[in-house]
């Protein structure tokens, strides 16, 4: 029985063949990433300014490292754990980041609200 399965394992994944992935997959890649740099880029040009700037280039950003990731790093192939062991660290910065935010309005609300001239 264990020889059965042996063979057709052996049968199924030759040696020293690597899977490769078509290059028309890297082409799509890199024209996306040339066309949301563009758009990053465009941003500027245009003279966009406050929140909607930031919010742009801000996505534009997260939408090519999501790319860059997911196909060149080759995270889209990858076990479960690995992309938990690589994408939840930065996540959590991002909430640790947030935490900080709220922490920064209460001091600063804190410091005018007692020592503000005239109070």
């Amino acid at each position: 029985m264990s020889g059965t399965t042996s063979t057709a394992v052996a049968q199924t994944a030759p040696q020293g063949e690597t899977q490769h992935h078509p290059i028309r997959l890297y082409l799509v890649v890199w024209g996306w990433l040339f066309i949301l740099s563009t758009c990053s880029y465009l941003v500027d040009y245009f003279g966009l300014v406050g929140y909607l700037r930031w919010s742009l280039i801000l996505i534009f950003m997260m939408a090519k490292a999501g790319l860059i990731v997911a196909v060149f790093m080759h995270m889209a192939w990858e076990r479960l754990a690995l992309a938990y062991a690589i994408l939840l660290p930065p996540l959590a910065l991002l909430v640790f980041v947030g935490i900080m935010v709220f922490e920064l309005h209460y001091t600063l609300f804190s410091r005018l609200a007692f020592f503000a001239p005239g109070s």
